[in-house]
């Protein structure tokens, strides 16, 4: 999956938008003003894409075992959110569902309100 692909499909996401509430360096996606995926696009650039998803913490832990592309997140609750490697190890396929996966937790988090304000958008 490339930088471009990634993007779309984070931002192909009901009520997805984009920030850099960190720097100029992190991409993260939000829904309902919650993130869902956090990528470095310097990583991107150096050839090392990753992205941070959050994770259901029993299918985190079965990930990594299964994984070594699938590792505790780097600055962020290691029980509820994975740095997923991207490259060709895991196919788009796969990646995009740890990305559905990681909206869906995050949006069911949200309130009843928001989720129907999220629905109700074009």
């Amino acid at each position: 999956m490339n930088l471009e692909t990634y993007y779309e499909y984070c931002l192909s996401k009901k009520g997805a938008t984009e920030h850099f509430p960190f720097d100029h360096d992190t991409l993260v996606f939000k829904v309902g003003g919650k993130m869902f995926a956090l990528s470095s696009l310097l990583q991107w650039e150096k050839g090392e894409p990753s992205a941070n998803l959050k994770c259901n913490p029993d299918y985190a832990q079965e990930l990594r075992g299964q994984y070594g592309d699938v590792q505790p997140a780097f600055h962020m609750s290691k029980t509820h959110w994975n740095t997923v490697v991207i490259n060709n190890e895991l196919p788009d396929k796969f990646i995009k569902e740890l990305i559905d996966d990681s909206y869906d937790l995050i949006f069911n988090s949200l309130t009843k309100k928001t989720q129907a304000e999220i629905l109700e958008m074009d």
